[in-house]
């Protein structure tokens, strides 16, 4: 299992992490992804399709202390914002500017 956080607009700010499959998480973050948009997730594989693999997913929460890593992070409503990700989609390839130095070279490292 896979966890993901989810990050929206919800007044309540708890950004949630959930458990995902492996074929689940490979749908929602295909060619090595960590960061998908869901409104880009729906738009390649289909509203439908992405009701159905999200569907089970949300019965699986897991707890923040429980939760050893996060493998992924799915943005709701963050279509203004998408200019801001890697395009790559991938935690490491955030433009330098964009990060301290320790990051650059943990990220650098891990390319």
């Amino acid at each position: 299992m896979k966890n993901v956080q989810i990050i929206d607009g919800a007044d309540n700010a708890t950004f949630s992490i959930f458990q995902m499959t492996d074929e689940e998480f490979e749908a929602v973050f295909p060619d090595g992804q960590d960061m998908e948009l869901a409104d880009e997730f729906a738009a390649r594989v289909g509203e439908d399709r992405a009701v159905a693999i999200l569907a089970p997913v949300w019965d699986r929460p897991i707890l923040k202390r429980d939760a050893h890593g996060i493998d992924g992070t799915l943005f709701y409503g963050w279509e203004d914002k998408a200019k801001h990700l890697p395009a790559s989609r991938r935690e490491v390839d955030w433009d330098d500017r964009a990060i301290n130095g320790a990051q650059r070279l943990l990220f650098r490292a891990n390319r």
